[in-house]
C-alpha cells in the first residue's frame, strides 16, 4: 500500500508525483490497474491477507494500486491522515454521514446546501431515526442554539451551491466540538488549493473529484478525507461492505487532473473575477454574487479563509425565469449544464435543476429565485466569456 509519509517536496510537487508507485516496468506515467481481484500464492497467504495480518490488496472494492495512488496524493495535498476515494461526490456525502450516525443521533446542518446534499439530510437521515436540524450558516447565534442540546455531527458547504455563502469554519467547529460533533465540510467550490478545512478546525473534507479534480468534465468520482480515529471507526467497514469505491479507471483520470489543478483553479479565479466585475455592469443584472468582490455579504470572512474566489459566480436576471431562460437559449460559447468546475464555460438554473427538489418557501429564504443562474467560468480566452454574456443577457431588451 502507498506509504503514508511526507517526502518533504513542496505541495505543487506532490501534486505532480506524490503517492507515485512505480511498477516492475518503470513506467513514466501513473499505471492502471484494471483489475477487480488479486491472487495467492497459498491458502495460508490468502487467510491471512482477511485477517488483516498481512497488508495487501484482496479486492478492489476494498483498496486498488491506482486508487491508493490517487488517495495519498489528494492525502498530501490537504494535509490529512487518510483519503479514501469513492464513486462519486454523493457517495462521499452519504458515506461519511451513514458510516457515524444511528437513530437517535442529532445532526446540525447548514440550510444552504446543494440538493442532493440537503435531499439526503432532510429526507433520508430522518427516515432511520436521525434527528435532523437546519440552521442559516452565516448566523452563529443560530448554529449555538442548534449545538445546545449536543449532537453527532454538523454538515455544511462553503462556499455554499449555489449562492456562495460562506460560514466561518473555525467558530462553528469550535462550537461543534464543544457540543460533542464531528464537522464535515463539503470543500468543492473552493478546492484545496483555495481552502483547506482542517487548518480552522474542521474533522472530515469531502469532495466531488468529478468536479475540478478531473476539471474536463469526464470521470465521476469522490473523497473523504480526515483524521485516522474517523477511517478505523467508521469509514473503512462501512466502504468495505456497501461498496461505494472508486473506479481504477475514474482514479486514474483524477491522477492525471491533479497534475494541473493548481495552474486551472489560479485561471479559473483570474477570469471568474474580470467575469463578475463585467456582469455588475451590464443591464439586466439585478445582483452578481462572487467570494472576493467587496459588496459579498461575507467578504472580510473570505479574506480569513480563502486565497482565492473559485470559478463559480451567481447572477439574477431581472424578470425571473423568462428572462434567465431567454438569455440561456441565446449562449453560443457558454453550455447549458449542472456540472462545474469544468475547463469549458458552464451555465445553469438552479432552481429548475440542481435544486428543483427544495421547496420553494426554502428556494426563496436562500436567494434561489426564478431569475437566478449559476455559471462555472471556464479556461477560455475571458474576452470571449464576457462577449457571450453580452449577447445574450443583451437579447432581454
Amino acid at each position: 500500500m502507498a506509504e503514508k509519509n511526507r517526502s518533504g517536496y513542496r505541495l505543487q510537487t506532490e501534486l505532480v508525483r506524490g503517492g507515485m508507485e512505480r511498477s516492475g516496468f518503470d513506467e513514466t506515467s501513473e499505471a492502471l490497474y484494471l483489475t477487480s481481484g488479486y491472487v495467492y500464492g497459498t491458502p495460508e497467504e490468502a487467510e491471512a491477507a482477511f485477517k488483516g495480518d498481512v497488508d495487501r490488496y484482496i479486492y478492489s472494492r476494498y483498496g486498488n494500486p491506482t486508487v491508493s495512488m490517487f488517495e495519498e496524493r489528494l492525502r498530501i495535498f490537504e494535509g490529512a491522515d487518510f483519503c479514501r476515494g469513492m464513486a462519486s461526490g454523493m457517495a462521499a456525502v452519504f458515506a461519511a454521514l451513514a458510516s457515524q450516525v444511528k437513530a437517535g443521533d442529532r445532526v446540525v446542518a447548514s440550510r444552504a446546501l446543494f440538493g442532493s446534499c440537503h435531499y439526503i439530510i432532510n429526507d433520508i437521515l430522518p427516515s432511520y431515526g436521525v434527528e435532523t436540524v437546519f440552521v442559516d450558516g452565516t448566523d452563529l447565534d443560530q448554529w449555538e442554539a442548534a449545538l445546545a442540546p449536543g449532537a453527532k455531527c454538523v454538515f455544511l458547504e462553503t462556499p455554499s451551491n449555489p449562492m456562495l455563502e460562506i460560514i466561518d469554519l473555525q467558530a462553528v467547529s469550535d462550537m461543534a466540538h464543544a457540543a460533542g460533533a464531528n464537522v464535515i465540510v463539503d470543500n468543492v467550490f473552493a478546492t484545496p488549493v483555495l481552502q483547506r478545512p482542517m487548518d480552522f478546525g474542521v474533522d472530515i473534507v469531502i469532495y466531488s473529484t468529478t468536479k475540478h479534480i478531473d476539471g474536463q468534465g469526464r470521470c465521476m468520482g469522490g473523497a473523504i478525507l480526515g483524521p485516522d480515529w474517523f477511517d478505523e471507526d467508521h469509514l473503512k467497514q462501512f466502504m468495505r461492505h456497501t461498496g461505494p469505491s472508486m473506479s481504477p479507471f475514474n482514479a486514474w483520470v483524477m491522477l492525471k487532473g491533479m497534475e494541473t489543478l493548481t495552474l486551472r483553479v489560479e485561471r479559473h479565479c483570474q477570469n471568474a473575477l474580470q467575469v463578475a466585475l463585467h456582469l455588475r455592469e451590464l443591464p439586466g443584472v439585478n445582483r452578481v454574487i462572487y467570494p472576493t468582490l467587496d459588496d459579498h455579504p461575507q467578504a472580510a470572512l473570505v479574506k480569513r479563509q480563502m486565497t482565492g474566489g473559485s470559478n463559480i459566480i451567481a447572477l439574477e436576471l431581472e424578470g425571473g425565469k423568462a428572462a434567465a431562460f431567454k438569455a440561456l437559449n441565446a449562449l453560443k460559447l457558454i453550455d447549458i449544464s449542472n456540472n462545474l468546475g469544468d475547463s469549458k464555460s458552464l451555465i445553469t438554473h438552479p432552481s429548475t435543476t440542481t435544486h428543483q427538489r427544495m421547496p420553494e418557501e426554502d428556494r426563496l429564504h436562500l436567494g434561489i429565485n426564478d431569475g437566478l443562474l449559476r455559471l462555472s467560468v471556464g479556461l477560455e480566452d475571458v474576452e470571449d466569456i464576457k462577449d457571450d454574456l453580452t449577447r445574450s443577457i443583451g437579447v432581454q431588451g
